[in-house]
Parts: C-alpha cells; sequence; structure tokens
C-alpha cells in the first residue's frame, strides 16, 4: 500500500464503500507513467490490461511516441488536456484535441503513431483493453471522437460502454464502461455498475479522491470483486478515469506489443504485423 499520508474518510463513507484490494503508483520514465500492464495488474482487471498516465510538456520536446505495432487489443487514448497529432496505418491522420477520444482496435495487427501539438503542458491516458477470440484476429479499424461527439451525464464523460442513458459513440467489445470523471472539491459521486461488472478500478489524473480509502494524484486502485457501488467524495478538484467490467474470460499471452487469447492468434498477430512493416513508408527505421 502506498506511504501517502491519507485524508480521514467520512465514517459514512468508509462503512459503506467497496473494499480497494490494491493500490500502485507504478513506474514512471520520463512523462510516462505506466499504472498496469498485462504481466501485473491486466491478470486481475481484464479485460483491461494496461494503463499509461502520460504528462507532457511539448514546449519542451517531450513524449513523442514513434511509429509500434499491435495486435490482439484496443487501444483507447482520451486527452484530459492538451491535443496530440495521430496517424496510424489504417490510413487515419489528423489532430486528437483535447477531451477527444482515440479508438484504435488493432484486432489482426496495426500501426500508429502519436505526439503533442501546441506548446501547452497536457494530459491523457492511454488504455489496452484484451479482446475476445472472435475480434482478436479481425481486420484492424480506428475511429476519432471529437469532443462534442463524447456524452456526459452529470460529472462523468462516457468514453466506452454505458452509463445511464448515456452510449458512447465506439463500441466496446465486451461488456464494460469507461468513463472520465470531474469532480470539484466536496462534490459526492456514486458509481452503481451494470450487472455483471464485478471489475472495477480508478486512475487519478489529478486532484485527491475519497472511496473508502483516500487516493491521491498518480494512483490507481482497483475495487474487490462484486457488483456493489462506489461512493466517491473529491477531497479537491479532482480529475480521474474509471473503468468497470464483467470478467475476460480467456488467458493473456503476450507479445512485445501484442496480447492475444492463444499462442497461434498471437503468431499469426506478429506475421501480420511484420507483414504492414514492409508497407510503411521508410520502414526500416521502425526496428
Amino acid at each position: 500500500m502506498s506511504s501517502t499520508p491519507t485524508t480521514e474518510v467520512p465514517a459514512a463513507l468508509a462503512n459503506t464503500s467497496r473494499a480497494v484490494v490494491h493500490r500502485t503508483r507504478g513506474s514512471t520514465h520520463g512523462p510516462v507513467t505506466r499504472l498496469m500492464s498485462p504481466g501485473d495488474l491486466g491478470q486481475s482487471l481484464k479485460p483491461f490490461i494496461f494503463l499509461d498516465l502520460v504528462n507532457f510538456n511539448a514546449q519542451h520536446g517531450q513524449t513523442r511516441f514513434g511509429m509500434h505495432p499491435h495486435s490482439g487489443i484496443a487501444t483507447l487514448t482520451f486527452m484530459a488536456q492538451g491535443d496530440v497529432r495521430y496517424a496510424d496505418s489504417t490510413g487515419q491522420a489528423g489532430v486528437l484535441p483535447e477531451g477527444g477520444v482515440e479508438w484504435m482496435q488493432a484486432g489482426g495487427g496495426v500501426w500508429h503513431t502519436g505526439e503533442p501539438v501546441g506548446d501547452q503542458p497536457g494530459q491523457g491516458f492511454q488504455l489496452w483493453v484484451a479482446l475476445p477470440a472472435a475480434l482478436e484476429s479481425a481486420p484492424a479499424f480506428s475511429r476519432y471522437l471529437a469532443p462534442s461527439d463524447v456524452p456526459q451525464v452529470g460529472p462523468a464523460r462516457v468514453l466506452l460502454g454505458q452509463y445511464g442513458a448515456a452510449h458512447s459513440a465506439v463500441e466496446a467489445p465486451s461488456a464494460m464502461t469507461y468513463l472520465a470523471v470531474t469532480l470539484a472539491q466536496g462534490e459526492r459521486w456514486r458509481y452503481t455498475p451494470p450487472a455483471g461488472h464485478t471489475v472495477a478500478w480508478v486512475a487519478v489524473g489529478s486532484g485527491r479522491l475519497l472511496a473508502g480509502e483516500s487516493i491521491a494524484t498518480g494512483e490507481l486502485v482497483s475495487f474487490a470483486p462484486s457488483e456493489t457501488a462506489i461512493d466517491f467524495i473529491a477531497d479537491t478538484d479532482t480529475r480521474f478515469v474509471l473503468g468497470s467490467a464483467v470478467p475476460h474470460p480467456h488467458p493473456l499471452v503476450m507479445g512485445t506489443y501484442s496480447v492475444h487469447t492463444s499462442a497461434d492468434a498471437l503468431a499469426r498477430g506478429e506475421a501480420e504485423i511484420r507483414r504492414i512493416r514492409q508497407s510503411l513508408p521508410a520502414a526500416g527505421q521502425f526496428s
């Protein structure tokens, strides 16, 4: 558990909240903090298997992601602050603005890249989702949502799945919900998972959140498997993401940039990645 000093949690909230079973600050390398990977928390939180929190300062030349591949997964990039330029091997290219969503369903194989735009500091989350066997080798596709295309219910923006009557424009590959939530200091919010969503976690981008225990900036916590609602209080102005889902029933078979449900599917995905690489401009620079 983190040694970060915690704010006292109101007794009524502490007595009713779903238990926190794991917390982490991940590992930080430059502007990127890896909060979850398929080899650690992803094993218990699948289909959510990877989460990066990225804090960048484009003015200082930080955070340029070279062209890199994926297969067997989908990635969702959400910019809470700042804009990024993107391009991918499906032919899509452009700028993802603050508040926008990039959904990249890698399926059988894809390459993509991104870098900050402008001279203002930025923050974003990149999530990996494990695909079910029926989709892990399907053709890759991407979808980019403007901020106005991301529905909002109260303090929560619906990045993936459904919350209340709102549905994301991106079709989730299995039963899951992914929200970006902003609470003002002292504001309370309750999240009631849909039926079967026993996986649940939150990661705080800024501020301090109370949910049975205190959760600080840069922390990810997971909750005990249950369909019980989770109550939150913002100890300060707070911005965080929350995921809930029906558990992914398959093993995670891992490559360097790929995660599949079987060794055969992984081999097919890695072969397709190699094939696509040969068609990319100046392919030799992508080692």
